[in-house]
């Protein structure tokens, strides 16, 4: 009896897809600045990956997006962990909106400009060209995701130190103003004996990874104004910042 003839395995010639990366001195400087060694480089230049430098295919894996969700919550723990260790006497009204003004997409980008990690975004050659190394979104995206990152490699302490270092001069800035423009508009609306603000998404445009949202915010019988922002947070604070102007004369 003849042995039985071993199966054949097909062999599938499927492209790997490029990770891509930063030299060896690029990502020594930027742990440098960070302030932290990472046992995995890997998952610190994930973090600093924008969508639009691999394909879309590859995009959850190798881009910062996973990391930014994650980072995003790890900044508002910290955040609130702060202000409720420093400001003993205040409420929770008035801790919202300080943590808001902290947390936002501009605060994020303010940290990276302030540290001059810009630089390290990995980039498409369009991107670059259409100046996204400089656009909000861009780099509050990244700042968030570089958080994930340090939290998941070296734990919450270390993302801690990193977010007090990058946001110092916004910690030591005096505010200028307590409360954000929704809470603003809410009040003067009930000082007014008038309903609550309205706030109604009107379009959402662009790609996953850097959505504008259209927002319109009203007061029943008293007007309405439209915004835009790179999440629909922003945008209806946008709204409800201009309808106020309008509103009270204001700027």
């Amino acid at each position: 009896m003849k042995p039985a003839r071993p199966k054949r395995t097909r062999l599938r010639s499927k492209a790997k897809p490029e990770m891509p990366s930063l030299t060896e001195n690029e990502l020594k400087a930027l742990q440098e600045i960070i302030g932290h060694r990472f046992k995995s480089p890997d998952m610190l230049i994930r973090a600093v990956t924008h969508p639009s430098a691999v394909s879309s295919a590859d995009s959850v894996r190798l881009s910062n997006q996973r990391l930014e969700f994650l980072g995003d919550r790890v900044l508002n723990l910290v955040i609130a962990e702060r202000l409720i260790d420093r400001r003993k006497m205040e409420s929770e009204g008035d801790l919202a909106p300080r943590l808001n003004s902290l947390v936002k997409k501009g605060a994020c980008a303010t940290a990276m400009r302030h540290l001059e990690l810009q630089r390290f975004i990995i980039l498409s050659d369009g991107e670059i060209s259409s100046g996204g190394r400089e656009r909000e979104s861009t780099l509050g995206d990244a700042c968030e995701a570089i958080i994930g990152a340090i939290y998941q490699d070296a734990g919450l302490s270390q993302a801690r130190k990193f977010i007090e270092k990058g946001w110092a001069p916004q910690f030591s800035a005096a505010p200028s103003e307590t409360k954000d423009p929704k809470t603003l508009l809410q009040e003067w609306a009930q000082g007014q004996g008038l309903p609550l603000p309205d706030y109604t998404v009107l379009s959402r445009s662009g790609p996953d990874h850097q959505p504008t949202y259209e927002v319109e915010a009203s007061v029943t019988d008293r007007g309405s104004a439209v915004a835009a922002g790179s999440s629909k947070r922003d945008a209806e604070r946008n709204a409800a910042a201009l309808l106020l102007k309008s509103l009270t004369g204001d700027t």
